[in-house]
Parts: C-alpha cells; structure tokens; sequence
C-alpha cells in the first residue's frame, strides 16, 4: 500500500469581520465512506459551486492558476498552489485505478478539469469536490498504471501574489511509469486517525435551558496541531488558548451550575465543522471559541465579541444542507431523507431562536470582560462569518481574548493572574445570560 498522510503548518486565518456592532446596555448593571472496491465510492459527494473567496466552505482556496501539470520524463507531475497549508494525504487505489488527493477544507473553485484532461493522456477523468465533512478530495483516474515517486507541500515565509489570490503553499506530487503488479501491490487507502472515526449516533433532541440543572457549555479552543494559529515572540495562539480553556473550564466547574466540554483537550488539529458537532453531539447550551489574534499591520488591543452575520447564516445554512451529515445538521432531527428546502426551513427556525440569544450572549461577555479585566476593543461586539458560529440550534459567539500583535495584549494573555480575571468575567456572564435566558423562556412559553 503505497500512501502518504502529511499535517503540516497551516497558517491562522478565517472570515474577515462584516460588521461592527456597539453593545447593549445590560438592565440595572453598570455601564464519504473509505472503499477500494468500487469507483463511485471514491468520487466527491459534489462539485464545489462558484462562490467568493469569503465564504464558509473552506480553510484554504486554490491560489493562482489552480491545479496543473508539468510533463516528466516517463511521468507526470501535478502542482497545487493554495492560500495556506492544510492537512493532505496522497494514495493510489485499483479496480479501476486512481489517483487520491484529500485535503483539510481546501476549496476546489478555480479549478479548469477539461484544461487538466487536455494537457496529456495520464488521465481519463478528473473529479473534485466534498469528500466527506472537513475534507475535500481530488481523483485522478489514470490511465496507466503509475507510482508515487515523491510528494510534499512546500510554504512560502512572505506569501507571494500569484493572479489574484495569495500563493501560501503549493503540493508537488511527482508520478512515473509503473507495471500493474507493482500498482496493484501498493494501491490501498491509508488508516489514520482523522479519517477512520467510527459512526456517530445522532444527537438526542435538545430543549432550551430553562435554568433548571447544569447548563452545557463548550469551549473551543481556536487551532491547535498542525493549525497553530496566530505567533508572536513565541506565543502561539493554539497553545495559549488550550491553557486559558482549562483555565475557563476550572473556572466554571468551581462555580457549580456548568457542565463543560473541550472541543480538544490537547494540542490536535480539529476540523472546524468537526467542532460544531462535537458541540451538538455534547447537547451544547452555549458554544465558546476562543482566540487570540494578530494583525499584520497596524494597532489594535483589547477583547471583542463576535456572532455570526446573517448574511454569513444565510450562506451557512445553504452550505450545510448541501455539504454536511444530513443526520448531524440539527440535534435530534434526522434530514437524511429530505430535501434542501425542507432542511433550510427547519435550519431558518431554528436560527430565529438561537440568534437573539447569541446577541445577548455576546453583549452580556463584552460587558463581563470588561467589567472583569477593563480590556476591550473600540469595537467590542463584532458580526463576522466564522465558520464556528454556523450551528443553527446552539447560541454560539466567537471570543478574541486579545491581539498577539499587541505587546500589552500579550503581556496580558500570558499573564495567569489576567487570565484569571478574564475567566471571572466570563464566568459571571454566564451566569447572568442563563438566568435571562431562562427568563425569556418562561415568558414565551406562557
């Protein structure tokens, strides 16, 4: 079995921020399946529709001229320049034979297959698109056999601008002659973690929290393995928000009332819609990713809060119903059987009542980590299309703790006792959110 699994580093990135909202004054308080058997098996779920770069479909998009190929000698060679690094494999499957590439949420738009088929005769067909939720897949039907010389994805330390988008790193796989026995001998999908997870039961249906018993709060940790994140001066993002989600975590449980849950509890790459259904298969009352960022150029300090855009919700539920386990896009609800409209309608439901408890949620933490640690951003309450804040069913806010390329913000985020003070103040706004929640739900179901 001839196959290759490469994490390397991918760069911190996610959807820029649409809208700047100022927040509102709270009352009384101060101011598919792996198969080698049949080729159907191995095809995409579906092509990747013509969409902007600023969507929710994808860590990485292709950069430049997309996919090409570059004639060796007895062989082919194929390049894929892309905005930043993501996880890949690369491996060859038989009866009929292909060529596999799978990616960590690289997205496909851009790329031109009829050009691909034209440039030579190692190929016969080229399909791209969804693989399975979080990874994306590109086959090569071949129609010789060939073997895998040598592949790896290199990454560029000052991203370079190739045609419109930036080129942050760029695979190289190198393919050359082989008999069909030595194919066949190495042909096989590999076995690894990240892809071979059993089958997930579906989510028990989830009420909303009325203030009676534990409420289940999940804490993301934004990044982590081979997704570090934001780094300054040898602060890592991953690292530094996995400490302060123990932190955030300890905090809580002390308090009594939460039932907390890690999205990861060490230092591992979590594909982000993986995060989501980590969230929902934990019965999540409250989902909280938690970042720490860096901007390029100019100043900023301070925390902010985001939630998600409705123009990004409205793209989000259109990509879930199209891209995600129809079992796991709303907890307790099997859309297995039913079309996109029906699941749009159910998800648009379902996101009239999470959203106003999101917006209060982030207003409420805004106002507790201020009040806590008198460190926010002008701005603090942000609306943005981060694809962690996509689940439907579950009030979901995004928290940036601070800015890495901030010398006072670091100062503070590596510091235990602020760290401390922040947990508080989240902690606290919890607890206020929960009982107005809980409040709003009484008042609605009389």
């Amino acid at each position: 079995m001839l196959a290759v699994l490469c994490p390397v580093m991918a760069a911190a990135s996610d959807l820029a921020p649409e809208t700047s909202l100022h927040p509102k004054a709270r009352p009384g308080a101060a101011s598919v399946q792996e198969t080698t058997e049949a080729r159907r098996s191995d095809a995409p779920v579906l092509t990747i529709p013509t969409q902007s770069p600023a969507t929710l479909s994808g860590l990485a998009f292709l950069a430049g001229d997309g996919v090409t190929l570059e004639d060796r000698w007895r062989g082919v060679a194929i390049e894929v320049p892309m905005t930043q690094a993501v996880p890949w494999r690369v491996f060859t499957l038989d009866a009929p034979r292909r060529l596999v590439l799978d990616f960590s949420e690289l997205n496909w738009q851009g790329i031109d297959i009829p050009l691909l088929l034209a440039q030579g005769d190692w190929f016969t067909d080229i399909h791209a698109g969804l693989y399975r939720p979080g990874w994306t897949r590109i086959v090569f039907g071949l129609a010789a056999p060939v073997e895998v010389v040598s592949a790896g994805l290199s990454t560029q330390e000052q991203p370079v601008s190739v045609s419109q988008r930036v080129e942050g790193a760029r695979l190289r796989v190198e393919l050359a002659a082989v008999s069909g026995a030595d194919f066949a001998a190495k042909a096989g999908a590999p076995k690894d973690a990240l892809f071979d997870r059993p089958a997930r039961p579906m989510p028990s249906p989830k009420t909303r929290q009325r203030g009676v018993g534990d409420v289940t709060v999940v804490l993301d940790p934004g990044h982590g393995g081979i997704d570090p994140g934001a780094e300054r001066d040898g602060v890592v993002e991953a690292h530094l928000m996995m400490r302060f989600a123990r932190e955030l975590k300890e905090e809580l449980v002390r308090a009594g009332g939460f039932n907390v849950v890690l999205t990861r509890d060490r230092d591992e790459f979590v594909p982000l819609e993986e995060r989501v259904s980590i969230a929902r298969r934990a019965g999540a009352d409250v989902f909280l990713s938690l970042h720490a960022d860096a901007l390029a150029q100019g100043r900023a300090t301070g925390a902010s809060v985001y939630t998600l855009s409705q123009e990004a919700s409205d793209e989000a539920s259109r990509k879930l119903a199209e891209r995600h386990d129809r079992s796991d896009i709303l907890a307790g609800v099997d859309l297995s059987q039913q079309d996109d409209a029906v699941a749009l309608v159910l998800m648009d439901l379902a996101r009239a009542d999470t959203a106003p408890r999101a917006e209060d949620l982030a207003d409420s933490l805004v106002e507790g980590i201020h009040s806590a640690t008198g460190s926010t951003y002008k701005t603090p309450r942000m609306q943005a299309g981060f694809s962690v804040l996509k689940a439907a069913d579950i009030p979901s806010v995004l928290i940036e703790l601070g800015f890495l390329s901030s010398e006072r913000d670091r100062k503070l985020l590596t510091s235990r006792e602020w760290r401390a003070d922040a947990a508080r103040g989240i902690r606290e706004a919890l607890q206020y959110w929960v009982l107005q929640d809980a409040g709003k739900a009484e008042l609605l179901r009389q």
